[in-house]
């Protein structure tokens, strides 16, 4: 957005005197985002279901929340967070389930959350909550 003398026009005429559109460029722009909309990167979304003994979600919590900052400091982690069912009114959803921890992740891609599964901080973490943990279900996924 170019002006010459600004101070010599009034606010509406100062609003008329832009750069030329170069029609090109703009098409050339808009072309480029609805390429990258259509074809989004290669990213990696992770769904881990973790199923513990009756009562031992809170020891799970506090066990993956001391985990969070090494995993959040690896290469290509996105996302990496707990969450728990919410209460809601909604039909369609399952019905609560108190002993069981959902895991969402996001990785930049598949080899960033290959190395993910062997950091040196997995096995101490997995270690730890073993005893807890009764069943774990894991969906890994790719943009459609």
């Amino acid at each position: 957005f170019a002006v010459r003398r600004p101070f010599l026009f009034s606010p509406a005429r100062r609003l008329a005197i832009v750069r030329p559109i170069d029609v090109r460029e703009c098409l050339s722009r808009l072309v480029s985002s609805t390429h990258t909309l259509r074809n989004p990167a290669p990213v990696i979304h992770v769904i881990a279901v973790i199923e513990l003994q009756p009562g031992k979600r809170a020891e799970f919590l506090a066990a993956f929340h001391e985990l969070m900052p090494a995993v959040h400091a690896e290469d290509g982690c996105i996302e990496y967070g707990p969450t728990v069912d919410a209460k809601t009114a909604i039909g369609a959803q399952i019905p609560l389930r108190e002993n069981v921890v959902t895991i969402v992740e996001k990785w930049r891609d598949l080899p960033a959350l290959e190395a993910h599964l062997v950091a040196p901080h997995m096995g101490p973490y997995r270690a730890k909550v073993k005893p807890i943990v009764v069943g774990k279900q894991l969906q890994i996924l790719e943009p459609a």
